[in-house]
C-alpha cells in the first residue's frame, strides 16, 4: 500500500447507434480523452470518506442519489479484499459534463476501481475493471447495454453489438469531430422508455401505422454498419451521410430536442458533413463532423452563437496533426 494514488478515465461519444445498441444493433463509440475524471486515494486517519462535485463527506451517509458511486468504491474494496471503512481519503475531480451522454458514471467508476487498486498495489484485470464499473453503471442507469464501460475501460474506439465480442476499430481517417454541449442536462432514461413504450405500442398493434418504431431501429443498425465500413474505408463523405439520416430517425422517434436541432442544423450550415446528436439524447450534446481543423474551428465558433454552451474538437485520425485536442474550445484551450 502507498500513501497515495491516482487513477484517470476518459469520457466516450457514441458516434453511430444510439438508442438502437439497446435492442442489440451496433453502436460504434469513441474515447474522448478531452474530458477526464481523476481519482486520488490518500491515507487519513478518519473513516473512509469521498469528495466530489456532487457530495463531500463519509461514504457510509452518502445519500441514495449517489449509489452508484458508493457501490463503485465498496465494490472495489471487496474485491481487493480489505476492509469496507479504511483510513482513507477518496477525491474525484471530472471534466466530463454529467448526463450529457458523454459517460461521466463510467468513467468515474473506472477511476475509482484504477485508483483504488494502485493504491493498494494490486493488479486490476480488465475483468474485474469490467465488473466493477458495470455493477455500478446497472445501478445508474437499470440495464446498460455496456457500451460506455467497454469504451472507457478499453480506451479505444470500439464497434460493439451487446453480447457479443467486441471489435476494436483503428481510426485512420482525416476528419475531425466538433462536438458541442447544448447546456441541457440529457433525459437517457426518459428518451429510452420513451422509445421502448412505442416498441411496445407497435408489438400491440396499437401504433400509429404510419410509423413504425422498431423499423427506425433496424435502420439505425444498418447505418452503423454502413458507418464501419466508411471508417474503415476512409469515406468521410459516407459518414457525414449516415450521421444525417441517423439524426432524422433519432428526430422521428422522439429523442432529440429544440436544442440538439439548432446546433444540428447550424452545423450542416457552416458546412459540417454530417451532425447528429449523440447519448441518449433529450438534451446533452451533438456531433459534427468535418474534413479540416480550420472548418472544425469555423463550426465550434457558428455553434457558440448558436446556444452551445461548451465545445470539443477531435481527430478522427492516428495520421492527423493533432490526434487529440484537449480543453473546452469555447475557454481558449484549444
Amino acid at each position: 500500500m502507498v500513501q497515495s494514488a491516482q487513477g484517470r478515465a476518459s469520457g466516450k461519444i457514441i458516434l453511430m447507434g444510439e438508442h438502437s445498441v439497446v435492442y442489440s444493433k451496433p453502436a460504434i463509440a469513441l474515447p474522448f480523452a478531452a474530458v477526464q475524471v481523476l481519482t486520488t486515494v490518500t491515507e487519513t486517519t478518519g473513516d473512509l470518506s469521498v469528495n466530489c462535485a456532487f457530495y463531500d463527506g463519509l461514504v457510509h451517509e452518502m445519500p441514495k442519489v449517489y449509489e452508484s458511486l458508493k457501490h463503485a468504491i465498496r465494490f472495489s474494496l471487496y474485491r481487493l479484499g480489505v476492509s469496507q471503512n479504511p483510513a482513507i481519503h477518496i477525491e474525484i475531480t471530472s471534466t466530463i459534463p454529467a448526463e450529457r451522454g458523454m459517460g461521466s458514471s463510467a468513467a468515474v467508476a473506472v477511476s475509482v476501481a484504477r485508483a483504488l487498486f494502485s493504491f493498494y498495489d494490486k493488479e486490476l484485470t480488465a475483468k474485474e475493471l469490467w465488473d466493477i464499473a458495470q455493477s455500478s453503471e446497472r445501478i445508474a442507469h437499470g440495464n446498460p447495454s455496456g457500451v460506455d464501460v467497454t469504451t472507457i475501460s478499453r480506451e479505444q474506439s470500439v464497434y460493439f453489438v451487446k453480447d457479443e465480442a467486441i471489435e476494436v476499430l483503428n481510426l485512420d481517417l482525416p476528419a475531425y469531430l466538433v462536438v458541442a454541449d447544448t447546456g441541457k442536462i440529457g433525459h437517457t432514461l426518459e428518451a429510452v422508455q420513451h422509445v421502448a413504450d412505442w416498441m411496445e405500442m407497435e408489438n400491440e398493434g396499437t401504433a400509429d401505422l404510419y410509423f413504425s418504431p422498431q423499423g427506425h431501429i433496424e435502420a439505425l443498425g444498418q447505418l452503423a454498419k454502413t458507418s464501419k465500413k466508411a471508417l474503415l474505408n476512409q469515406d468521410i463523405k459516407t459518414l457525414g451521410d449516415c450521421m444525417n439520416q441517423a439524426q432524422t430517425y433519432l428526430v422521428d422517434l422522439g429523442v432529440s430536442d429544440k436544442g440538439l436541432d439548432r446546433l444540428v442544423v447550424a452545423a450542416r450550415q457552416a458546412g459540417a458533413l454530417g451532425a447528429k446528436l449523440t447519448g441518449g439524447g433529450r438534451g446533452g450534446c451533438m456531433i459534427a463532423l468535418v474534413e479540416s481543423l480550420t472548418s472544425a474551428k469555423k463550426i465550434a465558433v457558428k455553434l457558440k452563437e448558436s446556444g452551445a454552451t461548451q465545445a470539443w474538437l477531435q481527430s478522427l485520425g492516428a495520421s492527423s496533426d493533432e490526434k487529440l485536442l484537449q480543453g473546452d474550445f469555447f475557454k481558449g484551450d484549444v
